[in-house]
């Protein structure tokens, strides 16, 4: 049985990673921080199958308990500041969590566990806004914000420790991936939770900046599967994952108001204040050499995204009010 260590366990990815890897019938040891509690919602059900170490990527001595404790054979660094606002407010623990968090991971990994296997979760934020339309592994890394700078010191990190030590390290860059346990504060779960409330009579008005901002938007699940593909081949090499496809933030409050039987038009307000400085254009993925080496594609549409995350929001609200 293989032992797979999970930071960022009660994440978004953290906890779909946890659910695929225990199908595969691995033993999952996920890190949570007693220090910095951000929720156990998305890991819930998985309280009795998962075991649970306290640490902190800001401790180096917790890891190395962790690694001392289980024979790992697989790590998937999911673990982040990732609102980029809140990393305008502290850039340095940005860069220390993002950044050198991953380095004492490698650190460990080189001096005590050098066959384990490591994920990165690198980001299509570090490309910063390209003159290209179309993106891959080859593109100049241009960060313009303390998240993506950091993501993209790790990026290299992890590149050199790879090179120099022949560690098995990977980056997985991935875009945007949404799905129901995406935190409210991000557009696409605003959107699905305010179209939900609107339909129960619980909010009037939707206010959003700039509904013809576009991004490549996947679903989360699809792209935990290929953090496991890359940690499953002969050699280790950095991939693009996306789906190569660019929706308006406009075409997200069609969908998701439509799916109740409402025109998102009566209720989004479209406020300037809300508008993000952006310059070049809408930035999509190449994953053309993921689908060719890990024989990797989406596999749940846009569309089909946004309609399960609106019912799941829109069923939680009426049990919760009911």
């Amino acid at each position: 049985m293989k032992t797979a260590f999970i930071t960022g366990i009660t994440g978004q990815d953290g906890s779909y990673l946890a659910e695929f890897l225990l199908k595969k019938k691995y033993k999952v040891v996920g890190l949570v921080s007693k220090k910095h509690n951000i929720g156990w919602e998305n890991v819930e059900n998985l309280k009795k199958r998962v075991t649970f170490e306290d640490g902190d990527l800001l401790d180096k001595s917790s890891l190395e308990k962790v690694f001392k404790k289980y024979k790992i054979s697989e790590v998937y660094n999911l673990a982040a500041l990732s609102f980029i606002p809140a990393c305008w407010e502290k850039p340095q623990l940005a860069f220390d969590i993002n950044a050198l968090g991953v380095l004492r991971l490698l650190e460990i990994i080189r001096d005590k566990s050098k066959k384990t296997r490591f994920y990165q979760a690198s980001t299509s934020k570090i490309f910063g806004r390209s003159d290209k339309s179309s993106l891959n592994e080859k593109t100049p890394i241009l960060p313009k914000d303390p998240y993506s700078v950091s993501k993209a010191a790790a990026h290299f990190i992890v590149r050199a420790f790879r090179n120099q030590y022949s560690l098995f390290a990977v980056n997985g860059i991935l875009f945007n991936h949404e799905s129901p346990k995406r935190g409210p504060d991000f557009v696409t779960r605003k959107i699905t939770l305010s179209a939900a409330s609107i339909k129960l009579g619980l909010q009037k008005k939707l206010e959003l900046g700039n509904l013809k901002s576009k991004e490549d938007w996947g679903y989360a699940p699809d792209y935990v599967r290929a953090m496991w593909l890359m940690l499953q081949q002969d050699k280790p090499q950095d991939f693009v994952i996306g789906t190569g496809e660019a929706h308006s933030v406009g075409d997200i409050c069609k969908i998701a108001f439509s799916t109740l039987g409402l025109d998102y038009k009566k209720y989004v307000i479209v406020d300037k204040k809300f508008f993000r400085r952006q310059t070049g254009k809408p930035i999509i993925a190449d994953y053309s050499l993921a689908k060719k080496v890990l024989s990797w594609k989406p596999q749940v549409s846009f569309d089909k995204m946004i309609k399960m995350m609106v019912e799941k929001d829109y069923n939680y609200l009426k049990d919760s009010n009911s």
